[in-house]
């Protein structure tokens, strides 16, 4: 309830003025009118390309940066943690203890790391409407576009060597060619201890003021040396000033302002419980399941840190969704467009694309539940696969994707699932031949409870169900499956991965043997799903002309984990009375801690006690700004006008959770490390002058 007062409270007017730094901008579409109108500065192509190129995006979830000339990397910390997870053991806790590499042979290479660079953007919004007849089915349409979407991203790839992606834009209105630089040999460089990362824990998380030294760096390589990008960002060693302008370039992973208000109430009313529910009960079990040894909480770390971290932001965009004065706004913002397609004779037919969104809808939630409990859950944050709902497993997920390449990657290109095209090859391959460990009690407890939900959800009398169970209960079953999987072994899945399906069919495998089991119900599921999709994508490119043609063309689109420009002030805002300030400090750190008796999880690193002496504290710690950002944007770098580094985005407050689905800015606030803490910290906390020397171009 609390989180509810706190958003009806913020928002006072969701239909923000034109005064407002709204936008998470194309970088082929800036903002340059805006910019020029309101702040007297117009970025230039130069400025623009150079920001673009040093930009960085972490497939595992997040953004970053180049910050030296020698391929060195910067996020969040809890973007890097999934690496960090997984390149720890029993020995060496680099999540608890921090890690610091004093030269490069000292640094730890990634198991499975992707880092995408964009490198040119090129519209093929016409190429992919030619190839969709208008009168034919959905079906038809879907394999269609698949077939050229696929054709598009081969020939670029064979053209230029680039991964190249097609994105969907103003939910089908504009597809444009994203083409990017890979790296997949990133190695750890430095990362500080958990505590310090994410100081204040859960109930800080959201929440400002804050001291938090939300780092993580790394090194790209190329060729087994160092990478030399072009494009690098200069690093600002004093961090932004109150009121100054700044920018943001990083991966937004979605938002849901231009949705249909039809589907907006389908999210309110369906998915978001459905979201709840699932990461809640994620977390009571991950959290037992810690508690138990240091070793368990180790190993369910980095799972439990994103289950929690969801949890509280979706409960904050449900919250968003239920209140009334929100919701007005919503439906306000689509009255308004209706109304003028309604009085213009060439748009006023496309009103009938609404209902068509609607019905879609309702088609899909027939079979949504198999969708999710066997098909697969993807993220509202990121464009990354997740293991269905009913088999919550890393061995499940190497299982499905096994089976599927097998049956997938003997058909022409254009008829393959999209993960399983050429262009995406390199990708899948990284994942699946990751070199993580894995670890059979944790495995069994996940998948214990995720079966047991399943069996809950479609109960035990279901056909399905009692195949999958094979007649025994979610623990034995689980157990079975996971000792008696050999997918554990890297060999032994690229064995299977070059044998194809004969060999993944002789292998006699049980989690390869569940994997196919359930596969004919979880593609049936996903045909129907991806035939909507295709109606909802048709219908919102039908208003996405409209709109474009009614209001111009001067509008952002939703986000898509792919690069954008934002932009706003560092400012603070009032809160129950209180003037927020813009900026913490150092000192703060040491005065949150006093305040609970250094009690978890505000106790201070030693480290950082025995150095307080040494810290300069008026030193600034973390900064917040009206930027307009959402989940994915964690890690991307804040410049200002000089295009300098001046913070790292880790963050926004509880006001701003309403950002998924409308923009305001009253009290909403990005998050951000100040620059100049990093510096401090690396120097005076850390010893990795070395390190502060090559990212402040010392040396």
């Amino acid at each position: 309830m609390r989180l509810l007062r706190v958003l009806s409270l913020t928002f006072a007017v969701c239909l923000t003025t034109a005064f407002a730094d709204e936008g998470m901008w194309l970088f082929n579409s800036p903002p340059t009118a805006q910019l020029k109108q309101k702040y007297n500065f117009e970025p230039t192509p130069q400025w623009l390309e150079h920001l673009q190129k040093a930009s960085v995006r972490f497939n595992s979830g997040g953004s970053g940066s180049f910050i030296s000339a020698n391929g060195l990397v910067i996020t969040n910390h809890h973007v890097g943690l999934d690496t960090l997870q997984k390149i720890s053991n029993e020995q060496h806790n680099y999540v608890r203890d921090g890690f610091y590499a004093k030269s490069q042979k000292d640094e730890v290479k990634s198991t499975d790391l992707e880092l995408n660079v964009l490198m040119s953007i090129e519209d093929v919004t016409d190429r992919i409407k030619a190839a969709v007849q208008s009168g034919t089915s959905p079906e038809e349409a879907n394999k269609a576009r698949r077939n050229v979407i696929a054709q598009i991203e081969k020939e670029s790839r064979e053209k230029t060597g680039l991964r190249s992606d097609v994105v969907t834009l103003y939910q089908g209105g504009v597809y444009n060619l994203y083409r990017y630089k890979r790296y997949d040999d990133v190695r750890l460089v430095f990362a500080p201890e958990q505590q310090t990362a994410f100081y204040g824990g859960d109930p800080d998380n959201f929440e400002y003021p804050r001291y938090d030294l939300d780092i993580c760096i790394f090194r790209a390589y190329e060729n087994g040396q160092p990478a030399k990008p072009e494009h690098y960002l200069k690093w600002n060693t004093k961090g932004p000033a109150d009121g100054e302008l700044t920018f943001v370039s990083g991966h937004p992973g979605k938002t849901d302002r231009q949705l249909a208000v039809s589907e907006l109430a389908r999210l309110r009313d369906d998915e978001m419980p459905y979201l709840m529910n699932m990461y809640n009960r994620r977390e009571v079990v991950l959290g037992a399941w810690s508690a138990r040894s240091f070793e368990n909480a180790r190993r369910a770390r980095e799972d439990l840190f994103g289950v929690q971290n969801n949890r509280k932001r979706y409960g904050g965009y449900l919250g968003a969704l239920l209140d009334p004065e929100i919701w007005r706004s919503i439906e306000q913002r689509e009255q308004k467009l209706r109304d003028a397609m309604n009085s213009s004779t060439e748009w006023k037919p496309a009103l009938a694309a609404y209902d068509r969104i609607r019905q879609a809808d309702e088609a899909t939630a027939k079979v949504l539940p198999v969708y999710n409990y066997y098909e697969q859950f993807r993220g509202r944050a990121d464009a990354s696969y997740r293991a269905p709902r009913g088999f919550y497993s890393r061995l499940f997920e190497y299982a499905r994707r096994l089976v599927r390449a097998g049956d997938e990657r003997p058909k022409p290109n254009g008829e393959r699932f999209p993960e399983f095209r050429d262009s995406y090859r390199e990708s899948l391959e990284l994942e699946l031949f990751s070199s993580e460990p894995i670890y059979d009690d944790y495995e069994i407890v996940k998948l214990t409870d995720s079966l047991t939900d399943l069996v809950t959800r479609f109960g035990t009398a279901d056909p399905l169900v009692q195949k999958a169970m094979a007649g025994k209960s979610p623990v034995d079953r689980a157990t079975e499956l996971v000792s008696g999987t050999k997918l554990k072994d890297l060999a032994f899945r690229k064995q299977l991965y070059e044998g194809g399906a004969a060999a993944v069919s002789a292998a006699k495998d049980p989690m390869l043997e569940l994997a196919r089991l359930v596969d004919g119900p979880a593609r049936e599921a996903r045909s129907v799903f991806d035939a909507q999709d295709e109606t909802k994508q048709q219908a919102y490119g039908e208003i996405a002309r409209a709109r474009f043609a009614l209001e111009g063309t001067s509008s952002y689109p939703d986000a898509t984990f792919t690069l954008r420009l934002s932009y706003g002030v560092v400012r603070g805002y009032e809160e129950n009375g209180q003037q927020i300030p813009p900026l913490t400090n150092l000192a703060g750190l040491y005065q949150r801690g006093a305040q609970h008796n250094y009690q978890p999880p505000f106790d201070i690193p030693k480290r950082w006690l025995d150095r307080k002496t040494k810290l300069n504290l008026n030193t600034p710690f973390d900064f917040v700004s009206d930027a307009d950002i959402i989940g994915g944007n964690s890690g991307s770098p804040v410049v200002n006008k000089a295009n300098e580094f001046v913070g790292i985005i880790f963050d926004g407050n509880i006001q701003s959770l309403v950002l998924d689905c409308i923009f305001t800015d009253k009290q909403a606030r990005a998050v951000s490390v100040d620059s100049a803490a990093i510096s401090e910290a690396l120097r005076k906390v850390y010893d990795a002058g070395a390190l502060a020397d090559e990212i402040e171009g010392r040396k």
